[in-house]
């Protein structure tokens, strides 16, 4: 019964090798974990929370598809499917998943439904396969799920080392978040870090525009990081956030003197004040209301945009960053204008559908 936490993976910087190691591709997804009862369904998240009810049209198929009686950790996608381009993952279009309208769910899983990805199996019927090796859950769950077409899906595994370092070269151009690997022998342990994630690692240099205070008292938070467009609108394109509380403070200091005169022509600031949107802007601004923080403070503090500062990042969904970059030094050899798009690099596209199919 749910809920159960799902296993999760350490990052490494480098692809796992090992005798039967199995790697599969690591989706950009909502980690879900799905119990099937007969009709009964439930979709429950990484962190225990349910997700039935904005997945309506995965509950319609796991009822159709998934075993009557399991429990299977996946990954709830979204594929973005466009005329001229390779269908690939959308992640900010499966956020807008989450809403708290019954009318605009009903209306989202129908204009943007989303896919099931399965890559273990908890439960069938009346065995309990969480002790069983990951050799051995693979192998049931294949035979459990042969039949299943999409929107539901069985994540493709290799056990070939090379396969899987084209597989972590191209897959990033289908939205892809990477690699996972698998030891065959490893039992399914709830919170525990047995697997193996292997993630893109990059940097590139931005402009910050501003910060956010710290919830425990008057020092850094995060830094609102931006870039500039080919027409040299500034973009607000994600933060930086972890820090030391003595690097918090330092960086008070260092900020100081890049807050007077601050607002005068900022144009993030704009949007606060009511004099733009930020979809008639044509840019992404800071402190938008978010159906992920709910009354969580997001006002911030502009700074004169001159400071340049070296970030590490993962990746970039749509013109923005994946995750929270990480801080790595500040070039002052840098001038704000050098910070633009054409830094970045951008992986080559490749359908999604192949991957989905097993056959990339």
């Amino acid at each position: 019964m749910p809920p159960v936490e799902p296993m999760l993976a350490k990052s490494v910087p480098e692809i796992p090798t090992g005798p039967g190691m199995r790697y599969e591709p690591k989706w950009d997804g909502f980690r879900t974990i799905v119990f099937r009862d007969g009709d009964e369904v439930e979709l429950v998240s990484r962190g225990g929370k349910t997700m039935t009810r904005y997945f309506p049209e995965v509950v319609e198929q796991v009822r159709a598809q998934l075993p009557a009686r399991c429990v299977v950790d996946g990954e709830i996608v979204l594929v973005r499917r466009e005329p001229g381009a390779a269908p690939r993952l959308d992640f900010e279009l499966l956020q807008q998943r989450i809403h708290p309208a019954a009318s605009r769910v009903k209306l989202l899983a129908s204009q943007t439904p989303a896919d099931f990805v399965a890559f273990d199996l908890l439960a069938l019927d009346d065995t309990d396969h969480m002790r069983d090796p990951y050799e051995a859950r693979r192998s049931v769950l294949e035979t459990a799920l042969a039949s299943v077409v999409p929107p539901v899906h069985l994540t493709p595994t290799s056990t070939n080392l090379e396969t899987a370092k084209r597989w972590f070269e191209i897959f990033e151009g289908a939205g892809l978040d990477g690699l996972i690997a698998k030891s065959p022998q490893i039992t399914y342990a709830p919170g525990k870090r047995l697997m193996f994630k292997i993630k893109h690692t990059r940097t590139a240099d931005v402009v910050v525009a501003g910060f956010r205070y710290h919830t425990s008292g008057p020092v850094i938070g995060s830094l609102l990081l931006g870039l500039f467009d080919n027409e040299g609108t500034r973009h607000h394109v994600g933060v930086s956030a972890s820090f030391t509380a003595a690097r918090r403070k330092q960086l008070l200091d260092e900020l100081a003197p890049y807050r007077d005169g601050a607002s005068e022509g900022h144009p993030w600031l704009a949007w606060l004040e009511g004099v733009a949107t930020a979809a008639e802007a044509g840019q992404r601004v800071p402190g938008a209301v978010s159906r992920w923080t709910g009354k969580k403070d997001l006002s911030w503090e502009p700074l004169r945009p001159e400071l340049v500062a070296e970030v590490g990042y993962e990746a970039m969904e749509g013109d923005r960053l994946r995750h929270t970059a990480q801080f790595k030094r500040w070039r002052p050899d840098r001038t704000p204008d050098s910070c633009t798009y054409d830094q970045l690099e951008r992986p080559i596209r490749f359908d999604v559908d192949d991957v989905l199919a097993g056959s990339p």
